[in-house]
């Protein structure tokens, strides 16, 4: 298997909701491909969706209910300390939910932590260990 992913799916509570979120807050456009039924952000090398959560659950075949913390955070990285503090003061003053103010990090970095409407986990980070080209992919 081929080191990659193509797709992110994200199941969220209210699909309008969480697209105003990542349009609006984030700045993001939808795709062309979107619809009432999903939404597709293109990102670097891969895609992010949104689809209610009810509807992710059943086509995978579990319960919906997800409770508590995931396991998981999607991490947005910037090129300095500075952006990291920019960037989490322009969405905070857009009401976004911080929750964890920009700090130094044990393992040599520069984070804090966002919650997009459902609660999934955003890192804002710069990591010096990993640089970025000038479209923000992370160079090998």
């Amino acid at each position: 298997m081929e080191q990659r992913i193509t797709l992110i799916t994200l199941g969220v509570k209210n699909l309008q909701r969480s697209k105003d979120f990542y349009q609006n807050i984030f700045g993001w456009h939808p795709l062309e491909s979107s619809n009432e039924r999903i939404v597709f952000f293109q990102l670097n090398g891969l895609q992010l969706a949104l689809f209610p959560q009810e509807s992710l659950a059943d086509d995978a075949g579990v319960d919906a209910e997800g409770k508590g913390f995931r396991g998981f955070s999607l991490a947005y990285n910037v090129r300095s300390e500075k952006e990291v503090d920019e960037l989490v003061a322009r969405l905070q003053e857009k009401g976004v939910t911080i929750l964890k103010q920009p700090e130094k990090v044990f393992w040599g970095g520069y984070s804090s932590y966002i919650a997009d409407p459902d609660e999934n986990l955003w890192e804002i980070a710069y990591n010096p260990f990993l640089p970025l080209d000038e479209k923000g992919n992370v160079l090998s």
